[in-house]
């Protein structure tokens, strides 16, 4: 699949833009603070109805307008798709496809997969938790549309029954509506977890060979998944903690709580690993969620690359460069000697200036 272009109106610090784009290599350049993000977070947009930084819809609208409006033109199995999305301030989003609109935004996710690649997602097993829960979620809500479901009802129950929690604090004469909201946080809870556990023994098997080659075959790779509870015991655990939960006002067990953990050779790398064992084992980790993603829809996907070629050394740099191959790869830059430098085909060049675009071949 590709991104064959993409439109924009009054979207971040762009007042009006479009871009087409090559089905191979696509450099994005200039100055800091020029709007090259902006770029790559509409794509990401464009295709999940989410920011990777996780900003609100009011933070991507230009300043001064009240909405933003965004056309992407992609090419599925020789198949063009027009994504039209329109963002306001104080709405849902309206999505639509091939100009008929989507009853839910769920819908959009699996016309697109996008991997984003960013320095942030370098420092992925030394940040918390919820850095590592974002990456098992973005992920799986592009491949699976009823773990999108699943995960979105176990998020609103969990807000409701934080919310009552707070409330029984105070007085306890609604303490009986907890078994509505239980039954529910578990149904949907328990899906989450299985699907993540699989996702996970799935991943391991891609992540361990691509991490191999890029030690020099001197490293082992694995990914543990850590449920703060086992979905069998969801519903125990739950019934158990309702006292304790009604005291903090929070829900104590669930897949909210969740997290993974990297070990090289049987050590866990984020309190062992060195900076660059950690740096190497997130890249695998991309690279293996690249693998992954071709393998489950048996295409490939669009590679958006936040400046991370200035973040690692050469051999990092090779290794990702060969892992590119035929994907459609967009990449932000602040210039182009590295490119220059690795004999890597420039498709199309883009100059960004104060939120304006120029091509440059």
């Amino acid at each position: 699949m590709i991104v064959e272009s993409i439109n924009l109106k009054n979207y971040r610090n762009y007042e009006l833009m479009n871009i087409e784009f090559s089905d191979r290599t696509n450099i994005i350049y200039g100055d800091n603070a020029q709007g090259k993000t902006n770029i790559l977070e509409a794509l990401y947009v464009g295709a999940t109805t989410k920011s990777h930084r996780g900003s609100k819809d009011k933070e991507i609208i230009r300043f001064d307008s009240e909405e933003s409006h965004l056309k992407m033109i992609v090419k599925k199995n020789d198949i063009d798709y027009r994504i039209d999305m329109h963002i306001k301030k104080n709405k849902s989003k309206g999505i639509a496809i091939n100009g008929i609109p989507l009853k839910k935004s769920v819908d959009l996710f699996g016309i697109v997969n996008m991997v984003f690649f960013s320095p942030e997602d370098l420092n992925i097993i030394k940040d918390g938790p919820s850095e590592r829960r974002r990456f098992m979620d973005m992920e799986l809500s592009q491949l699976d549309k009823i773990y999108v479901h699943n995960l979105m009802q176990y998020n609103k129950v969990l807000m409701q029954r934080n919310k009552l929690l707070k409330d029984l604090f105070y007085r306890d004469d609604n303490k009986d509506t907890l078994d509505v909201w239980d039954m529910q946080l578990v149904r949907y809870g328990s899906e989450v977890i299985k699907r993540r556990t699989e996702f996970i023994m799935q991943l391991n098997e891609v992540v361990r060979q691509i991490h191999y080659k890029l030690s020099g075959g001197r490293e082992n790779l694995s990914i543990e998944y850590v449920p703060s509870v086992q979905a069998e015991e969801f519903e125990k655990y739950t019934a158990d903690s309702r006292n304790k939960d009604i005291r903090f006002g929070a829900t104590a067990y669930g897949p909210h709580k969740d997290d993974i953990i990297f070990y090289i050779n049987g050590n866990d790398v984020r309190k062992y690993g060195s900076q660059g064992q950690q740096r190497t084992a997130a890249l695998s980790l991309k690279l293996a969620e690249i693998e992954f993603v071709k393998q489950t829809i048996h295409d490939t996907p669009v590679l958006l690359l936040d400046d991370v070629l200035s973040e690692l050394d050469e051999n990092r740099q090779n290794f990702l460069m060969e892992s590119m191959g035929n994907i459609q790869t967009i990449v932000t830059c602040t210039g182009l000697e590295e490119f220059i430098n690795n004999r890597i085909s420039l498709d199309k060049i883009f100059k960004v200036v104060n939120g304006q675009v120029f091509p440059e071949n």
